[in-house]
């Protein structure tokens, strides 16, 4: 555990750098992307729509005025009923961690770990649904971002920054630090479904100096990266027989090709980071961060080399906290059907069963 006196210097350190909360004045909300909305949506669709907005609202309220440790508990013991009664979800992240752990799914440690994920992801869900009613500072007094020289370095290149994670502990606290520097952040977040729900996210996140682009909207992210700017890609969305094969943990899977092909496509780069809780004196989360990927083409080999790397640092961030490591779809093929046609893929990238893109 680090002393206090290296707390100071971190925290003096984060102040030069320009962190707004530090200095009493925080930088400028960024505009909100407008979002048109589709004209057909029926009287059901608008009245269920409205009605998740103010859930979600009352949600917020409640859990932003209620004990927080309350709060953790209760929501503790849902995560766990929910983790009993919803068994597509139960067998997905057992899956998934069998591969973290190198063990069967039925293994008695693969349980105890996903349990323990769903008690932390309670926690997650508690501590984001209190962002609204947090001051600004607050939580980015809480986080360690010292690691986030590399996006810095990236950013000072002026080719635009494509910071990508995994859905691993508080992503969404590191953007609230970063974007607390003064940098213009944008999350891409999916806007198919709930429109007005991503309307007032909208709205609450440019207040934290955080942008939502829509999922579909390649036009502006292709003009946010020209502009130099950040932006924050989530990669894990479980096992999709089109992506990037890469290794994780040894075993073949992928990832989306879209971060590697917007970078190469704008000439942007790729920064992995990675957002856990780790509670150490004055701080209670750790925001890390890999050096910059450059990506000189869009030639499958090329694609996949980044790729991997990108796949390199969120094994690193999931071997250190796999119990905060959100994980509900299964994250490598499921079937031998699946995984043959996986590594029948291989070659179009340069790749072998034996050997990966970094391997090469």
């Amino acid at each position: 555990m680090t002393g206090n006196g290296t707390h100071r210097d971190r925290r003096a350190a984060g102040a030069a750098t320009g962190a707004g909360a530090e200095r009493g004045t925080a930088p400028s909300p960024p505009r909100v992307v407008p979002r048109s909305r589709p004209h057909d949506r029926d009287a059901l669709t608008r009245l269920r729509e409205r009605s998740v907005l103010r859930a979600y609202k009352a949600a917020t309220w409640t859990l932003g005025h209620a004990p927080q440790r309350a709060s953790w508990e209760v929501g503790g013991i849902l995560a766990q009923s929910a983790y009993l009664a919803w068994p597509a979800r139960r067998r997905a992240t057992r899956s998934s961690f069998a591969h973290v752990l190198g063990r069967s799914p039925d293994d008695p440690r693969v349980d105890r770990l996903a349990r323990r994920m769903y008690r932390n992801y309670a926690q997650y869900i508690v501590e984001l649904m209190r962002l609204p009613t947090r001051p600004r500072g607050e939580l980015v007094r809480e986080l360690d971002m010292m690691d986030a020289a590399n996006v810095e370095t990236a950013r000072d290149l002026g080719r635009g920054v494509i910071m990508v994670g995994a859905h691993i502990g508080f992503m969404e606290g590191g953007a609230a630090a970063i974007a607390d520097r003064g940098w213009i952040v944008s999350a891409i977040a999916d806007d198919s479904e709930f429109i007005e729900l991503f309307e007032h996210l909208s709205r609450q996140r440019a207040a934290w100096g955080i942008r939502l682009l829509p999922l579909r909207n390649l036009r502006e992210m292709y003009a946010t990266l020209r502009r130099g700017e950040l932006i924050g890609l989530l990669v894990d969305w479980g096992y999709r027989p089109d992506g990037i094969p890469v290794r994780i943990f040894g075993d073949w899977t992928t990832l989306p090709a879209g971060p590697a092909t917007l970078a190469a496509r704008t000439g942007a780069v790729i920064v992995p980071i990675s957002v856990t809780r780790e509670v150490d004196g004055e701080f209670s989360y750790r925001g890390r961060t890999s050096p910059y990927i450059e990506v000189s083409s869009v030639e499958p080999a090329e694609l996949a080399r980044a790729t991997q790397l990108v796949a390199d640092a969120i094994e690193e961030a999931i071997r250190r906290h796999p119990d905060q490591w959100w994980v509900f779809k299964a994250m490598w093929p499921e079937s031998a059907q699946e995984e043959e046609r996986l590594l029948a893929r291989l070659p179009e990238y340069g790749l072998s069963a034996e050997r990966s893109a970094t391997e090469r």
